[in-house]
């Protein structure tokens, strides 16, 4: 996907994108991002509820490249071409239903992009010669970019279903940039994105569209703004600008439509990333949609012990006095692992010692009275693991951020959403311990936090 020359930035940084549901303006309601019914089988709803970073190339990448960047990359969500004859890659030999179902699998988000009829003024089209671009005819209403864009829904939705997306997806049209002050270039572009909303929802998927901020997109804003009630707008925007900045923003449109949650912006152009050894050359996005990452609020522990403090700090027999909080969550966390089975009393006594020592010996370190830095971070991290990266959600993010607090002696709060923050101090700690700084917790990063390096 390419926008308008203008809009190109010579910018080369890292980062990603996406998003979905309705905006305030839509004409007719978008069906909700919900499980599918039994006679859909295996379909599955995508990108659902995420905020974070993704990527789009347009030939699919094999499962192995997959496989790889889950584990050591920062994106979560990849953009596919499933439809459209004016893709440039057509041939897309790893797309398959198996495919899908595997990635959707191993977390991640996806996005399928429809590239078919463009702007009649976009110069780089028709691409073969035999693919149609936009009618430009203003003849009743333009009739023929409408009909085009119903067809081409219809054979989108088709695509998707045949490769297990199911009903609740977020299906997006791929408008190139073109000459916004054509205008029946411009107006014949609007009613073909009108019609393609239209009939996204007739069957029962969420509209998307991707253009360039300053072209395809600036016209929607113009239209929800001017011309309000008028057209069927997309429920979920993807802008280009590639402005080199990981944000849903740009100044081209206005900040208050298709928000929250509704916007992915492809803030950096083609350009080689290398993960896990495994290179790809990519646009990248970051993106909020549906209600973007979220997570419910957590209980306390054990009864009443909020386990989520600011700082873990060295518990000793000399200055147990002073270290209550500290010693009943040492307490709340060694009874939640099978070590302490007295009261949570706060106190440094010689049940506590016997716990702290039994899980000093299991965990390969030395027993002995004193409770230090790297036995919170063994602590903490202590459980189940996965990858896990921005936007990911969970109760291994919340055990994650208690072990990044330990770690890095600076509170990052217990969300259970890999946040901003998550990010900055997985990023802080991993350069501490000789690890890439790449915000990714994966196998070798949970190794050392379980290590109790710091």
């Amino acid at each position: 996907m390419r926008p308008l020359p203008r809009v190109r930035s010579t910018l080369r940084t890292v980062l990603v994108t996406a998003t979905t549901v309705a905006t305030a303006a839509v004409v007719l309601s978008a069906p909700a991002q919900a499980s599918t019914s039994a006679a859909d089988g295996d379909h599955q709803v995508t990108p659902g509820d995420f905020t974070g970073y993704g990527f789009d190339q347009c030939v699919t990448p094999t499962q192995s490249k997959m496989n790889s960047w889950m584990e050591h990359s920062p994106f979560a969500a990849v953009g596919i071409y499933t439809s459209g004859y004016s893709r440039a890659c057509r041939d897309q030999p790893n797309l398959t239903r198996k495919w899908v179902s595997k990635q959707l699998a191993n977390n991640w988000k996806l996005l399928p992009i429809t590239l078919g009829p463009q702007a009649s003024c976009q110069p780089r089209f028709p691409r073969y010669g035999n693919d149609a671009t936009i009618s430009p005819k203003s003849k009743n209403n333009y009739a023929k970019a409408r009909r085009q864009a119903r067809h081409t829904a219809k054979e989108a939705v088709t695509a998707a279903q045949n490769l297990g997306i199911g009903a609740g997806s977020t299906l997006w049209y791929d408008l190139e940039g073109f000459d916004l002050g054509n205008t029946a270039c411009r107006e014949s572009a609007l009613r073909f994105l009108h019609a393609w909303t239209n009939k996204i929802h007739q069957l029962h998927y969420v509209s998307g569209v991707y253009s360039s901020a300053g072209s395809g997109i600036k016209m929607l804003d113009d239209a929800r703004i001017n011309r309000p009630g008028k057209f069927a707008l997309p429920d979920a925007i993807w802008l280009a600008r590639w402005d080199g900045v990981a944000n849903t923003s740009t100044s081209y449109i206005s900040e208050y439509g298709w928000q929250p949650n509704k916007r992915v912006k492809q803030y950096l152009g083609g350009h080689n990333e290398t993960w896990g050894g495994v290179t790809i050359n990519i646009d990248s996005n970051y993106m909020s949609l549906g209600k973007g990452s979220t997570m419910p609020r957590a209980g306390r522990s054990c009864g009443n012990v909020n386990i989520n403090i600011p700082r873990f700090k060295e518990i000793t027999t000399k200055n147990a006095a002073d270290r209550v909080t500290a010693i009943r969550v040492l307490q709340c966390q060694l009874k939640t692992r099978g070590y302490y089975k007295a009261k949570i009393n706060g106190k440094y006594d010689a049940t506590t010692l016997a716990a702290t020592n039994a899980f000093q010996r299991e965990h390969g370190v030395k027993a002995r009275s004193q409770w230090r830095v790297r036995h919170w971070v063994m602590l903490t991290s202590a459980g189940g693991q996965r990858t896990v990266k921005r936007g990911f959600t969970g109760r291994v993010m919340r055990r994650l951020q208690r072990s990044l607090t330990a770690a890095t002696g600076r509170k990052v709060p217990a969300t259970g959403v890999f946040d901003a923050k998550t990010e900055a101090a997985a990023k802080s700690w991993q350069g501490r311990v000789g690890l890439r700084q790449s915000g990714v917790i994966n196998g070798a990063a949970w190794a050392k936090l379980n290590d109790g390096q710091y």
